[in-house]
């Protein structure tokens, strides 16, 4: 029985780049944090020490820094396949590079009811994802995007039930036909293209999702989860699945009986540990399987 080197990588992990455009008086800001790790064969970087193949991880930051400076980051994806596709066609040995990248949306504070030029508030908890894996060179060469969102916490006050559910010995939970749903969502897409108005596919995206939180009446969270990606997938024929990760945030009713008090479901005790945590593929008959987009995204099914 022989061992042998298995599958690897290697990069520089969370870059955190802000991009500030000052072009004019009202300036833009893009605030990032971009991770890159790089496939090929590096054997003998493992083997036998040798380095004469590997890119540094410091060459791969500074890469990242003067993409930042010298292109338009006007979207994400755009600006992860500019990096990808730099490592896979101008660096000999790399045959194929991931990209990922988080970004931190801000929004100008307002002073006397108008947008200020170059101060900014940090918008919500949600953040905007894409991972872009490019592998092969010249005509063979291969893109694929996965783009989401992570931390959109989400919150309906009913319109949620839990019921005839398996019950057994240790079963103790009580049904209901009226709760809290709550969660704090992680959603990411697999597109079909490489070649799209990524800002808008992302807006309407993550609008459905909102939608069909707040409208779907559920009779369980993994209901939701269906509902919501059916929905991305029947209004964007350029994703080919959508996976979905939803901690259930729970929120128990108070027994407020022994201060004689009555409690319908006014006050809640929100519990953040243990929870259930629900997964869900969404995905085309006719899509092909992409392996290689999934390869290291972690969290989903």
């Amino acid at each position: 029985m022989g061992i042998v080197l298995g599958p690897n990588q290697y990069g520089k992990a969370e870059n955190r780049v802000v991009r500030i455009y000052r072009d004019s008086l009202r300036h833009e800001i893009r605030d990032l944090n971009v991770s890159s790790a790089l496939r090929g064969d590096f054997t003998d970087a493992h083997v036998s020490g040798d380095q004469s193949r590997v890119l540094p991880t410091d060459t791969q930051k500074n890469t990242i820094y003067a993409y930042a400076k010298q292109m338009d980051i006007d979207e994400i994806e755009h600006y992860a396949l500019t990096l990808g596709r730099h490592f896979v066609d101008d660096v000999g040995p790399v045959e194929g590079a991931r990209i990922e990248i988080e970004e931190y949306a801000w929004d100008r504070i307002r002073v006397d009811g108008h947008e200020h030029d170059h101060s900014f508030v940090r918008r919500g908890s949600d953040v905007h994802t894409t991972v872009v894996t490019v592998e092969g060179k010249g005509e063979s060469q291969r893109a694929w995007v996965v783009s989401g969102l992570k931390d959109l916490v989400l919150l309906k006050s009913t319109g949620s039930e839990f019921w005839g559910y398996l019950k057994d010995d240790y079963t103790t939970l009580q049904e209901t036909h009226d709760r809290v749903m709550a969660t704090s969502l992680v959603a990411r897409w697999r597109y079909r293209t490489v070649d799209l108005d990524w800002a808008k596919a992302y807006a309407d995206i993550r609008q459905i999702l909102l939608e069909k939180f707040a409208t779907v009446h559920s009779l369980a969270l993994q209901q939701t989860l269906y509902e919501m990606g059916r929905s991305v997938l029947d209004s964007h024929a350029e994703v080919a699945e959508i996976k979905l990760s939803a901690p259930n945030k729970h929120h128990f009713v108070v027994d407020l009986s022994p201060l004689g008090l009555d409690n319908p479901n006014e006050v809640f005790h929100a519990d953040d540990r243990p929870y259930g945590l629900i997964e869900t593929s969404v995905i085309r008959d006719d899509a092909p399987s992409s392996p290689q987009a999934w390869g290291t995204v972690p969290g989903f099914c």
